[in-house]
C-alpha cells in the first residue's frame, strides 16, 4: 500500500444501517465530501463521515472511485442534525443525507426566476403595540430559542416575520422560513420578494427540477440569503443559519407519510438548536404539543390576540341542520344548504362581495348505494367505496382505481340505485343552479392539479372576477381576500369522528382558519356561517367563542388520562403484505414478542394492538398495525430498536415492517 492510502467510514445512499469502510488515496477528502463507492455489483453515492490512518484489515476494503464532482462538501452542522434524523426516525442515514442535494447538475439550461420579478417594493409598514413587542421580545436573544408566536388570524404575524429576518439578514446570517406547501401561493411570496428583492429562494414540490436545482444553489451559495419553502426546504444545506421560521406550524402537512416520515416542524427545532439560532412557530391555533410547551415554560410564548388596525373578528352563527330539516317548510334548497346561508350568499352577490364554501370532501357523493340489494361500489384494490365524479366516473381516492357509473345496479340490475353523501363537486352544481348569474369557481385536487391554476383563480379572487369560491382544504388556510364577506362551513362535523386521537384538535383548528378567511377588510368584519349537525362538538363550542385557550384545556384533561401526547411519546409500528395468511402468522409471532417484552419491561410501555388498521386494504396490500406509547422516550426508542433489530425473526420476509414515530395519521 502506498503511504497516501487511508480508510475512510463513508454512509452509502443504500438501506443500510451502519457506514462501510472504504480504502482511499485521495490526498485532500474532508469529512462531508460527496464520493461514489462500490456496493456489491453496482456503483452509490455516499458522504465522508470520518477518516483514519490505514491499517490491515481481516479482509479486502474497497476502494472510493471517486469524488463527485456534482455535489458540494456538507457541512458538520447538517450531518449532526441529518443523524439526529436518522437517529429518531428509525431510518438509514445514508438515504437521509441523499436528500440533501437537488435533482439535476449546477449548470444546465437557463429557466426564467420562480419569483415573478415585476414587483414593487414595499417597506414595512407602522406596527401596532402587540407586533413591537413581540419583535422586541423575540430579538432579545440571538442564541437558540423557540419562541411560539400565538395570533389571531389577521394579527400580522407575517409582518412580525418579515421585521425578525431583516434583523437577521443586518447580521449576515440567512433565514429560513417553511410554510404548508398548500400556503405556498403567489399572495405570500410575493410580499418576502417586494420587501427583499433579489433575496429569496424558493423550494417546494411544483418547481421543476431545474428550477429547484437554480434555487438550491441560490440559496446554498448565499447568493439569496432567505430560503421559504415547504417541509423539503430544511434539506438545503445553507450556511451561517441565524432565524428559522416555521408558519402554520400546527400543520399536518409538516408531517411526511411516507418513506422517512419526519415532522417538519420538529426536525427545524433540531436544527436550529445545532445552529443555536432562534426558531419562531407561528399559529392561530397552535398544535396541543407546542401549546403545552410553550405555557409550561419550555418555549417562549408570545401572544398576538387583535386583528391589524383593530379589525373586529367576524360574526360566526351555528346552524343545526338536523333542526334545519325538520323546520324547513316549502323552501326548495338543496339538502345541505340552510335559510341562513343561502340568505347570506345572495347577501354578499347583491353587495358585490364574495363567498367561500368550505367541506373536506371532493366529488358529487361519496358512495353509490342501491337500497333494493344494499350493493355499494367498492374499490377492488382498497376497502373503500368509490367516489362519484363528473355523474360519470367512480374514483378511489387513494389508489386511483375508475370505472363508469351505471343508472342500474350491477347486482340486480334494479335502477333505483343512488349517490349518498356530498362533495365539493356537488356543492358546485347546486351553486350555480341557485345562483345563475354568479361567477362560480371550485378549487379542490380534481379541478387545479398544478401551482399556475391555483395562482390563477387566487389572481381572479384579487380582482374579484370570482363571486362564489367552493374548496376543500386548500382554500382553508393562508389566503387574504379583502373581499371575502361570507364563510360558509357547509359539513363542520366530516372529521369529528375520525380513529384519531387529534381529530377534535384538528377540527377545531379547521374551523378556526376557515372562519378567519371571512372579514379581512377594515370596514366589513364578515359573517362566518358554520352548518352541523353534532353542533355541540367541543370543537365548535369553543370556536364559536374563538375560546383557544379553553378548548385546549379540556382537551389535554383528555390526553393526560390517556397518556398522549403532550404526556406521552407515541409510535405506530405498520406491516403490511399483499399475503394476508402471512401477515396472519407475523402478528402471532409480534404478540408473542411483546409479551416477553413487557414481562422484562413492564412499566415503561403500553401497546395497543396489533390488530388490521381501520384500511385494512389499500392498492392490494394488506394491512396491520400497532400503537406503543410511553412516557419517556427512551423508553419507545429502545422498544423500536429493539424490534427492529428481531424483525427477521418476527415477520415474513414478505411482510414489509415500518416504524412511524409522532404520526399523526392513524388510519
Amino acid at each position: 500500500m502506498q503511504k497516501q492510502d487511508y480508510i475512510v467510514s463513508v454512509s452509502v445512499n443504500a438501506p443500510i444501517d451502519n457506514s462501510l469502510s472504504y480504502v482511499c488515496d485521495i490526498e485532500n477528502l474532508p469529512v462531508g465530501s460527496a464520493v461514489e463507492v462500490p456496493l456489491g455489483k453496482r456503483k452509490v453515492n455516499g458522504i465522508v463521515l470520518g477518516k483514519e490512518a490505514f491499517k490491515e484489515a481481516e479482509y479486502e476494503l474497497k476502494k472510493v472511485q471517486c469524488i463527485s464532482e456534482t455535489r458540494p462538501q456538507l457541512n458538520q452542522k447538517f450531518i449532526s442534525w441529518c443523524q439526529w434524523l436518522s437517529k429518531y426516525y428509525f431510518y438509514p442515514l445514508g438515504v437521509v443525507l441523499d436528500l440533501a442535494y437537488p435533482p439535476l447538475k449546477k449548470h444546465g439550461r437557463k429557466t426564467k426566476h420562480v419569483v415573478v420579478p415585476e414587483i414593487t417594493q414595499s417597506h414595512a409598514p407602522s406596527y401596532t403595540d402587540e407586533q413591537k413587542k413581540v419583535i422586541d421580545d423575540i430579538s432579545k436573544i440571538n442564541s437558540f430559542n423557540v419562541h411560539l408566536l400565538h395570533g389571531v388570524t389577521g394579527s400580522g404575524k407575517t409582518e412580525v416575520y418579515l421585521k425578525l429576518i431583516e434583523n437577521c439578514l443586518n447580521q449576515d446570517k440567512t433565514a429560513i422560513v417553511l410554510v404548508p406547501e398548500i400556503s405556498l401561493t403567489p399572495q405570500l411570496l410575493n410580499r418576502f420578494a417586494a420587501r427583499y428583492p433579489d433575496d429569496v429562494a424558493i423550494i417546494h414540490s411544483q418547481l421543476t427540477a431545474r428550477e429547484k436545482t437554480n434555487q438550491w444553489w441560490s440559496a446554498y451559495d448565499k447568493k439569496k440569503r432567505i430560503l421559504i419553502g415547504a417541509r423539503s426546504a430544511l434539506f438545503c444545506p445553507v450556511k451561517d443559519i441565524g432565524l428559522i421560521i416555521i408558519d402554520e406550524e400546527h400543520e399536518s402537512s409538516y408531517k411526511q407519510d411516507e418513506k422517512l416520515k419526519y415532522n417538519g416542524r420538529d426536525a427545524a427545532i433540531m436544527l436550529a438548536k445545532i445552529h443555536d439560532c432562534p426558531i419562531v412557530l407561528g399559529s392561530a391555533t397552535p398544535s396541543l404539543e407546542t401549546y403545552k410547551n410553550a405555557v409550561s415554560g419550555k418555549f417562549q410564548y408570545h401572544e398576538m390576540s387583535q386583528r391589524v388596525h383593530q379589525q373586529n373578528m367576524p360574526e360566526m352563527k351555528v346552524i343545526d341542520l338536523k333542526k334545519e330539516r325538520e323546520n324547513r317548510g316549502n323552501v326548495d334548497l338543496p339538502f345541505w344548504l340552510s335559510e341562513s346561508l343561502h340568505s347570506a350568499i345572495d347577501m354578499s352577490l347583491k353587495n358585490s362581495k364574495q363567498t367561500a364554501l368550505f367541506l373536506n370532501r371532493r366529488g358529487l357523493a361519496q358512495s353509490v348505494v342501491c337500497p333494493d340489494c344494499s350493493f355499494v361500489y367498492m374499490c377492488p384494490n382498497c376497502e373503500i367505496s368509490l367516489t362519484l365524479h363528473n355523474k360519470s366516473d367512480l374514483v378511489c381516492h387513494y389508489c386511483e382505481y375508475t370505472e363508469q357509473y351505471t343508472d342500474n345496479c350491477p347486482s340486480c340490475d334494479s335502477l333505483e340505485i343512488k349517490p349518498l353523501g356530498l362533495g365539493t363537486e356537488k356543492i358546485e352544481k347546486d351553486i350555480s343552479e341557485l345562483f345563475p348569474d354568479a361567477r362560480v369557481e371550485r378549487v379542490d385536487r380534481d379541478k387545479v392539479i398544478n401551482r399556475h391554476q391555483l395562482e390563477d383563480i387566487i389572481n381572479r379572487m384579487e380582482s374579484n372576477e370570482i363571486d362564489i369560491l367552493i374548496g376543500t382544504q386548500m382554500i382553508a388556510k393562508g389566503l387574504d381576500f379583502k373581499n371575502l364577506q361570507t364563510v360558509g362551513l357547509v359539513l363542520a362535523d366530516v372529521g369529528f369522528n375520525l380513529p384519531n386521537f387529534r381529530s377534535s384538535e384538528r377540527s377545531f383548528q379547521l374551523i378556526t382558519q376557515v372562519s378567519g378567511r371571512a372579514g379581512r377588510n377594515a370596514d366589513d368584519p364578515g359573517k362566518v356561517i358554520i352548518q352541523a349537525y353534532n353542533t355541540e362538538h367541543p370543537s365548535i363550542v369553543h370556536a364559536l367563542k374563538n375560546d383557544f385557550k379553553g378548548f385546549c384545556e379540556s382537551e389535554l384533561n383528555v390526553r393526560e388520562k390517556l397518556n398522549y401526547p403532550p404526556y406521552g411519546k407515541l409510535a405506530v409500528v405498520k406491516f403490511s403484505s399483499n399475503h394476508p395468511n402471512k401477515l396472519q402468522s407475523s402478528q402471532t409471532k409480534l404478540q408473542h414478542f411483546n409479551q416477553k417484552y413487557i414481562e422484562k419491561h413492564p412499566e415503561n410501555l403500553r401497546i395497543l394492538g396489533p390488530g388490521q388498521a381501520p384500511f385494512y386494504r389499500l392498492k392490494n396490500r394488506f394491512r396491520h398495525q400497532m400503537i406503543v406509547t410511553s412516557r419517556q422516550y427512551s423508553h419507545l426508542q429502545h422498544y423500536c430498536q429493539y424490534l427492529l433489530a428481531n424483525k427477521k425473526n418476527i415477520f415474513d420476509s414478505q411482510v414489509k415492517v415500518l416504524v412511524d414515530i409522532d404520526p399523526l395519521n392513524m388510519m
